[in-house]
């Protein structure tokens, strides 16, 4: 009798156990977290006929490009296109609906948030670039990141005319919820024991922002400690788009912590991903300058000018604000 009781309820966890799997997504019972895949942002398409959705989360997941290619290429009169630093992601979605809403004419936005130096890297290969087996070519129409990567993309004729500036930001840690590890500060990130997650300075411009914080922190050997000897040893893992896989890989258990923009960190405690937020004090803290310009040769200069003003103006800002950005 006592054998059929353990039978039946190990027939019942067993049950349980199969109606719990049925009920979560692929990638949500691989991983046992649900969100950890983006795109976090689910309206950040903004083509009018999105067609079928095929996003398989455990097979290529190209988040970062937002729109239909092939409607801005047809149509470039009536388009924007638009190179963006990626860490503006989430914001994006609301600045382009109110755009669009306030400058009608513009009936199709297409959009890639990628790493800055990235999208310098697409430019020189004559705006073409390839996902997996997709190859897809744009002309874009204005280019945006940091005023000093404008400066850069002036001088060598990727940009032209002025930069118009609309927002800073600056630098937190971004960890699992609640803090497990205890990081009070930049400081904590020398930790031999701790699993850091940090942008790639050959990619990512916020990463010669986080050396100048890091030294400003703990000197010299703090930033060595991360950059170098952290690398090496493999307790640093160096990104590629620090936007999509430091959360990641910190909601994978993959890493303990990273250093990103605030805004980031606190969007992700915003949609109710597990990840906390830690502050920088501004002496040890290093604040970025956003910027666009248009792109050399664009197809629009119209739309892309009308894009520059909407930037300047006060109902963007309020925009940005809403996520931590300030005004510049």
């Amino acid at each position: 009798m006592r054998s059929f009781r353990l039978l039946r309820m190990l027939a019942l966890s067993l049950a349980l156990v199969f109606v719990l799997t049925a009920s979560m997504s692929e990638a949500s019972f691989a991983l046992g977290i649900k969100g950890v895949y983006p795109p976090w942002c689910k309206n950040g398409d903004p083509s009018v006929n999105q067609g079928y959705h095929f996003s398989p989360m455990t097979v290529d997941n190209n988040p970062d490009f937002h729109g239909n290619v092939t409607a801005v290429t047809l149509h470039p009169k009536s388009s924007l296109v638009i190179f963006i630093g990626g860490n503006i992601f989430f914001v994006l979605p609301h600045v382009v609906k109110a755009f669009m809403k306030k400058y009608p004419n513009v009936k199709h936005v297409f959009y890639i948030t990628i790493p800055p130096g990235m999208l310098v890297r697409v430019w020189k290969h004559n705006n073409t670039v390839t996902l997996g087996n997709l190859t897809m070519h744009f002309s874009p129409d204005i280019y945006m990141a940091g005023a000093k990567k404008l400066h850069f993309t002036n001088r060598i004729g990727m940009t032209t005319g002025k930069i118009v500036t609309y927002g800073k930001n600056d630098l937190a840690i971004m960890t699992y919820k609640g803090n497990p590890y205890h990081i009070t500060g930049l400081k904590s990130l020398g930790n031999p024991k701790l699993k850091l997650s940090m942008p790639n300075p050959a990619f990512e411009g916020i990463a010669h922002q986080i050396k100048a914080s890091l030294v400003k922190a703990g000197g010299k050997k703090l930033e060595q400690s991360v950059y170098n000897y952290g690398v090496k040893s493999g307790r640093v893992y160096l990104t590629h788009i620090h936007h999509r896989q430091t959360p990641m890989r910190i909601m994978q258990k993959k890493s303990d912590a990273g250093v990103t923009w605030q805004s980031e960190a606190k969007f992700q405690e915003m949609i109710g991903n597990p990840i906390t937020e830690i502050n920088i004090p501004a002496k040890e803290n290093t604040v970025a300058l956003y910027g666009g310009a248009m792109v050399k040769g664009a197809p629009n200069t119209k739309a892309a000018q009308e894009w520059l003003n909407f930037l300047k103006s006060k109902e963007c800002l309020k925009i940005f604000e809403r996520f931590g950005f300030t005004a510049p």
